[in-house]
């Protein structure tokens, strides 16, 4: 079979990998020259990833680039308040969105709906898309890298990863799983985000984007706890989570099954390898405290599109070059991120009554002082800029 050849391959059309595509398109003088390989998995929505009912949390940065993809769902959930608090112990930190001078915070979307509108702005820019079996790499030399996609031979002089992790270790596996549904508040407050610590995990609860009053629950605790909760009534499971989190909502109420997922740290050592660059989801996955996965892999997306502006208009050059600079611009904020939700994933589950103690007095002094809370809204808002 005679293979394909292109520019430039991307592996995996999720996200990250649509949103690239996108950006990609827009320096490149000949966008079909860029394929995007995605893959077909079966899962409870058959081939149709639109209905995923999942839901993505999205800081301001990202959404200023998401918007100018034309790739914003029509649902969304702002969140122009972000309340943190340890629970049993004193000491709290309020982040609002007009410290920053921004509209908003961060939104939550449907991944269902981000899929939908990225697929369909990247079936009008250009970029072929090739749709089938998961895509792999069989070799790269000098000149290229070759690519099977099933039955379908491809040839590419660069190839970007942009999801899975297959074959690598995890980097720390975390003693938590995180239980993951939706429940209706009774005293819903509307722009309002909790990320609330306990010693066994961190308990978010946003905003969903589909009816003021529903909340996305992600309930971080030991395996244990987890595979107790989820089987648990749901009139149950709903008095242990409002327990848990408090009355700030009032009570909450389960709306929906109980996902129970198991939350470890995997980092790829080498984000570069010769022709090919991993990026989001292939280069690293995180404890979902903070929402920074997403936002994360769509900071690498738009970096390695700034670093690869040149070789798109003379692919036929080394992109060694660009993919150097790609890692050079790319690691403190990777290397930050990744060390912020490792922290705060752990520090408070200790159970040292000293570093329980430590933990609020740091969320106080940052509620008192702005300057204190300041650099971690920011990250937080939009990740680390050089």
């Amino acid at each position: 079979m005679q293979s394909q050849d292109f520019d430039l391959a991307i592996l995996g059309g999720g996200p990250v990998g649509s949103a690239l595509a996108l950006l990609l398109a827009r320096l490149s003088p000949q966008p079909a020259r860029i394929v995007l390989l995605q893959t077909e998995t079966a899962s409870l929505y058959g081939h149709r990833p639109e209905l995923d009912p999942r839901v993505l949390a999205i800081n301001h940065g990202s959404r200023v680039l998401l918007n100018s993809l034309g790739a914003w769902p029509q649902q969304a959930a702002f969140i122009q308040t972000i309340h943190v608090s340890q629970r049993g112990r004193l000491g709290r930190t309020v982040i609002r969105h007009h410290d920053f001078n921004v509209p908003e915070l961060g939104c939550v979307v449907r991944y269902g709906q981000l899929y939908d509108k990225l697929t369909r702005a990247v079936g009008a820019s250009g970029v072929q898309v090739l749709a089938g079996e998961s895509a792999r790499v069989t070799n790269q030399d000098a000149s290229g890298v070759s690519l099977e996609q099933g039955a379908r031979q491809l040839r590419a002089k660069l190839v970007i990863q942009a999801d899975g992790l297959t074959g690598i270790r995890p980097t720390r596996e975390y003693t938590q799983y995180a239980l993951l549904t939706r429940a209706r508040a009774s005293r819903p407050r509307a722009g309002w985000a909790f990320e609330r610590f306990t010693n066994e995990g961190p308990l978010a609860v946003l905003p969903h984007p589909e009816a003021l009053g529903e909340q996305s629950i992600v309930w971080c605790c030991t395996p244990e706890r987890a595979k107790a909760l989820q089987a648990l009534a749901p009139e149950h499971f709903s008095q242990a989570l409002t327990e848990t989190f408090g009355s700030r909502l009032g009570t909450l109420t389960v709306q929906a099954p109980v996902a129970c997922v198991p939350l470890a740290m995997t980092l790829r050592p080498k984000t570069v390898d010769g022709r090919c660059v991993a990026i989001g989801n292939a280069a690293q996955t995180l404890h979902p405290v903070a929402g920074q996965g997403l936002n994360l892999g769509l900071r690498d997306a738009a970096t390695l599109t700034i670093a690869l502006r040149d070789w798109l208009v003379a692919p036929e050059q080394t992109p060694g070059p660009a993919l150097q600079r790609y890692e050079q611009l790319r690691g403190p904020d990777r290397q930050l991120t990744v060390r912020l939700t490792d922290l705060l994933s752990r520090v408070f589950t200790t159970k040292a009554t000293v570093v329980e103690h430590a933990a609020g007095l740091a969320l106080l002094g940052m509620d008192l002082l702005p300057a204190l809370r300041a650099p971690l809204a920011r990250h937080l808002l939009q990740g680390l800029r050089l």
